[in-house]
């Protein structure tokens, strides 16, 4: 498992993570060994440990004049999540008040890497009711291949809303749908990286490119439409 990439996908910046990750390796220790130890100039790694103990994520003693520092009980860090959930629903309502929806039947936006990927999926479960469905063309099995830690949360999003998804696959690829998926198989020999989600009044595309992208487009006419296409060929 990659301890560093998920405590950046936590909040932590990648050097900031070094240095948790170090401390609890190393247990409690001097900010010169931290250095050494991480290839760190001192600026640079006492800069680092104040931004993690306003985080409440490191702490330190002073013995004979000397400052050392110790990993925080990694439970800690839900209490770091749970601090950003809080300033969240905080902030939320007002931002929705702000928010200028005025062009949002007709947009068409692009997202780009993984976090883009992160946020068109959460669009997903964000856009849909209960009982409502999202419509997928053409998966390969990319975002549980390319997505360990992200496709778990997102199919229990799924389950836990009632979200129904119905789901178009290349004969012989084996995926990891929710319990509200249903699967139907095509014989089709052509291998795509790309995946089509209709749902709400919107079409996504995916490319499951090195690096992904996204294009999301809200209008109602073409979700429509390929609704109606989706539908005729889950008929056969």
């Amino acid at each position: 498992m990659d301890i560093i990439s998920s405590l950046n996908n936590i909040g932590l910046s990648i050097n900031e993570s070094k240095i948790y990750y170090a401390l609890i390796k190393m247990g409690e220790n001097k900010a010169g060994e931290i250095s050494k130890k991480l290839g760190f100039n001192r600026t640079t790694t006492y800069d680092l440990l104040q931004k993690l103990i306003d985080k409440g994520l490191i702490a330190y003693s002073i013995n004979s004049k000397t400052k050392y520092f110790k990993a925080s009980n990694p439970q800690q860090l839900y209490n770091f999540i749970k601090e950003k959930e809080i300033l969240v629903e905080q902030t939320l309502p007002f931002l929705k008040k702000e928010y200028n929806n005025s062009d949002s039947e007709n947009n068409i936006l692009l997202y780009k890497g993984y976090k883009g990927i992160k946020t068109v999926f959460e669009d997903i479960i964000n856009s849909l009711k209960p009982k409502e469905i999202n419509r997928v063309f053409d998966s390969e099995g990319q975002f549980t291949e390319k997505m360990p830690f992200f496709s778990p949360h997102f199919i229990k999003s799924l389950e836990k809303k009632k979200i129904n998804v119905k789901h178009l696959v290349r004969e012989g690829i084996d995926i990891k749908p929710s319990k509200t998926t249903q699967v139907k198989y095509l014989k089709n020999e052509k291998i795509s990286n790309a995946t089509i989600d209709v749902y709400s009044d919107k079409t996504l595309l995916i490319l499951w490119e090195e690096k992904p992208n996204a294009v999301l487009i809200q209008n109602k006419s073409l979700a429509e439409l390929m609704k109606y296409y989706f539908e005729q060929i889950w008929k056969k």
